[in-house]
């Protein structure tokens, strides 16, 4: 835990912006930056929850324990918020979050949050956009998902990530291929066997934990076709 100055952040989220700076200095008496480490936890499923997770900087997994397996619901980069909808349910975390990269969280306290969604129509707006974009992201996805074979979901999932997540063709994939099964419902034997496909296809390239992109055009019409 660090001190840190909320008005002069470079990692402002959108709705952040609207606030004035006595709104700020309220955030910064209210709030703490948390730094964590590749695989550190983040928050736990079924744990008392008081706080609003904004993700200043890294990638991380949201991910939930099913009846026999954990279940990846989605690969959040900064900045963006989580933990909302458990900050108007029950207070008890529906899900967990762990960093897959080094990463930095402030977490809000949540009275204030909603103090601020109350008073503060703008940041209510930008809040309110962004869970829409994420819910719809995500209905996409589990759609797809359901009528897609295992190589079309994977190249999906390829492309998502140097779209979305990386803003490149050549990344470092932050997923075993256990969490890479888990992320898009098959098993890592099923994984494996697609991305050698690919690999040896010369649509993809590996060194190490390196994925590069060779084919994109082929890439996209596997994901396509699916």
């Amino acid at each position: 835990m660090e001190n840190h100055n909320c008005i002069n952040c470079s990692f402002k989220s959108s709705a952040a912006k609207t606030l004035s700076k006595e709104e700020f200095k309220v955030i910064e008496n209210n709030s703490a930056l948390v730094f964590f480490k590749k695989g550190d936890i983040i928050f736990k499923q079924g744990a008392l929850s008081t706080n609003v997770a904004y993700l200043r900087t890294g990638i991380v997994k949201i991910h939930k324990r099913g009846p026999s397996r954990e279940k990846i619901l989605r690969i959040s980069k900064s900045p963006s918020y989580f933990g909302i909808p458990t900050t108007f349910g029950n207070k008890i975390n529906q899900y967990s979050a762990t960093a897959l990269e080094d990463s930095s969280v402030c977490f809000i306290d949540s009275n204030l949050f909603q103090n601020f969604i109350f008073k503060n129509g703008e940041f209510a707006y930008k809040l309110i956009v962004e869970l829409c974009e994420n819910e719809l992201n995500d209905y996409e996805r589990y759609a797809n998902q359901s009528q897609k074979q295992v190589p079309g979901i994977v190249a999906e999932t390829l492309i998502c990530m140097a779209d979305k997540i990386f803003n490149t063709d050549r990344f470092n994939f932050p997923l075993t291929q256990s969490e890479l099964a888990d992320l898009v419902g098959t098993s890592r034997e099923s994984i494996s066997r697609v991305l050698s496909d690919f690999s040896s296809n010369k649509i993809i390239e590996f060194n190490g934990k390196e994925i590069h992109i060779l084919k994109r055009d082929i890439l996209e019409q596997i994901s396509e076709k699916g």
